[in-house]
């Protein structure tokens, strides 16, 4: 078996950072009212500043394959072109249709010659999932490199026209037309932006990372879908598909928003956590909690922060808050893409230093999977 390294690390952030007075304006207005839970969502999440692909004037600016493809040629340079890409591995929750997959759009504008291509799918563990299936390919000797991203476009899927139908149809059903929480909460959490790693079998660049293990669990099987878009969500916890209703009520129901289940996700979100971590350093006993110089958990809001760090120091997982590395309050929620953007931005400090343990945790709150990898620094 082959070693793994990522030895490249870029980030594209589209246009300039929207601050929280912003974002309404940019998203747009519901009924051209001011939403009741928009301060409440912020002040619990605190983020500061996110960034959308979408103009002063309300103009999409780019789609998520475009977001991907720029990220992917600022790994690329003289040295290492996109003709040298061996293998593309794209993951994402928001891709900008349902066929062809997103790796293929991105393929398409990269056209950078005949690759093998990879698009899970998901929702921010589907960028973990593409990182795994470069560290298998490269780690199994099928590839010599290959560059994988995660990225999200969401804020096409929170425009308030997205939401214009389902409002004109609660008032002709003399219903007071404000939109649900469950739909409205994730407005102000969301974030776009892409993220790309280059990974190779041999240590090239300055302070490569090697991969040391990758997990994943899911806890599916014993919980209900909890953030869910294509669908909607009946009395008995059952998903109902976009495809099962009739095609007036795609846009009545707002059925391609993206909602989230608040109680269940504060009900678990943090407790399968810890049990993953428990589970992954009961797996990998060579490392210990107090071994991590580098915590990178990707967590959709501050409000989970210290409850997280509590759940850990009970349950024998801690690791101390001064090794913690977060950017959410900067970036936003960017979905598949956070862990990506934490990560490039913890290499630029120029913090790093070799024999460093990295610790990589994604959590996804769409029905709770969670994704976990070891880095060190070489």
């Amino acid at each position: 078996m082959k070693d793994v390294y990522i030895t490249r690390i870029s980030k594209f952030l589209p246009n300039d950072p929207i601050d929280n007075d912003q974002m309404e304006e940019r998203l747009g207005f519901i009924d051209g009212k001011v939403s009741k839970g928009r301060r409440i969502v912020l002040r619990n999440n605190q983020i500061k500043t996110r960034y959308y692909a979408i103009d002063n004037d309300g103009n999409i600016t780019h789609n998520n394959a475009q977001l991907t493809k720029e990220a992917i040629e600022l790994l690329c340079d003289e040295s290492f072109t996109a003709e040298n890409i061996e293998l593309l591995s794209c993951g994402t929750g928001s891709p900008d249709q349902i066929l062809p997959s997103h790796a293929a759009m991105v393929h398409g504008f990269l056209k950078n010659g005949n690759v093998e291509i990879n698009s899970p799918s998901g929702a921010c563990c589907s960028g973990m999932s593409a990182l795994k299936f470069g560290y298998l390919a490269i780690k199994s000797g099928q590839n010599t490199n290959a560059v994988c991203t995660g990225s999200e476009r969401a804020s096409s899927w929170m425009k308030s026209d997205v939401f214009k139908n389902e409002i004109e149809h609660l008032k002709k059903l003399e219903e007071t037309p404000i939109l649900a929480f469950n739909k409205d909460f994730l407005r102000w959490m969301l974030s776009d932006g892409a993220g790309a790693f280059l990974l190779e079998d041999q240590p090239n660049g300055n302070l490569p990372l090697k991969i040391e293990w990758m997990d994943a669990y899911s806890y599916a099987y014993e919980i209900e879908a909890c953030m869910y878009a294509g669908g909607d969500k009946l009395e008995n916890g059952e998903l109902k598909p976009w495809s099962e209703y009739p095609s007036e009520e795609w846009a009545q129901k707002s059925l391609f928003a993206i909602k989230q289940d608040v109680k269940l996700l504060s009900e678990n979100i943090l407790t399968k956590a810890v049990e993953t971590l428990v589970k992954v350093f009961e797996k990998h006993d060579d490392i210990k909690p107090e071994d991590i110089t580098y915590y990178l958990p990707h967590i959709s809001s501050y409000y989970f922060k210290d409850d997280l760090y509590e759940a850990m120091k009970n349950s024998g997982v801690e690791i101390p808050w001064e090794n913690w590395f977060i950017n959410l309050s900067k970036v936003g929620n960017v979905g598949a893409g956070s862990i990506y953007i934490v990560l490039e931005e913890l290499v630029n400090t120029g913090k790093l230093k070799k024999g460093d343990k990295i610790l990589l945790s994604v959590p996804e709150s769409s029905r709770f999977s969670y994704s976990v990898a070891l880095l060190t620094v070489c």
